[in-house]
């Protein structure tokens, strides 16, 4: 399954209202380690969608959610159970490494 944009109006349901946990990528567009990570996480999203779903928010276009929820620094990775942040990893890191922290914390 391949990641899903998320926007502002979108987040309640589309994150918080979700029956599986999802992962929210807080990016932009002029953010290079952003842009390093994307390809992974969309191969991640393909092989463990039926577990979770990867969202990407992009902070500029969407900035009401990003500063609810405190975002400072990109790229920031959430996972939210239940509606509930319950895990965060800042910054890039190599697809093995994303998909190791994702999966022991499902």
């Amino acid at each position: 399954m391949p990641t899903v944009a998320v926007t502002d109006d979108s987040f309640e349901a589309d994150v918080l209202k979700s029956d599986k946990p999802v992962l929210v990528d807080f990016w932009a567009e002029w953010c290079g380690p952003c842009k390093m990570i994307g390809p992974s996480l969309e191969e991640i999203s393909e092989e463990l969608g039926d577990k979770v779903t990867i969202a990407k928010m992009d902070i500029m276009a969407n900035t009401d959610v990003p500063g609810r929820i405190g975002v400072q620094s990109i790229p920031l990775m959430v996972l939210f159970k239940d509606g509930k942040p319950v895990a965060q990893k800042l910054g890039a890191a190599p697809k093995s490494a994303l998909k190791g922290w994702l999966e022991s914390e499902l």
